[in-house]
């Protein structure tokens, strides 16, 4: 009789520590501060970190529409506009392929804006949470 492969065998208890916490993750129970753990339920009704939430679904949700008005807009033009999206504009380059090229740049713009306004007006403040909350580097 054969063994089953390695990888189809259950995992040896203490042999993958990465994955073995020690506790019930999933238990549903929140960390109590007594115990040293952060008290989620009250971080996220903590007045701060509700300021970060809408400041954060301010950006999201403006960024998200300003990018499916564009691409509806191109998927739209394509579909109805053939004689303008097959204008040439430079040798065999026409706009419906600058257009979806474009769609590439905008990703990028919006990546790149996300991630600027993360580092200045998020991360900050994330950190001040976690500080004022006792969370420290190791804990994370």
């Amino acid at each position: 009789m054969t063994h089953p492969p390695s990888f189809a065998r259950a995992p040896e208890t203490g042999r993958y520590v990465a994955f073995e916490s020690g506790e019930d993750v999933f238990s549903g129970d929140l960390p109590e501060s007594g115990k040293g753990g952060l008290d989620y339920a009250t971080l996220r009704d903590h007045p701060d970190f509700v300021r970060v939430q809408s400041r954060l679904t301010r950006f999201v949700v403006p960024a998200s529409v300003l990018f499916f008005t564009w691409y509806m807009t191109y998927v739209l033009l394509a579909a109805y506009a053939h004689d303008f999206m097959s204008h040439r504009v430079v040798g065999s380059v026409t706009v419906a392929l600058l257009l979806g090229l474009s769609q590439f740049v905008v990703t990028v713009v919006i990546m790149l804006w996300y991630a600027r306004f993360a580092r200045t007006k998020v991360d900050p403040e994330i950190e001040r949470l976690r500080a004022m909350a006792g969370e420290n580097d190791h804990d994370r």
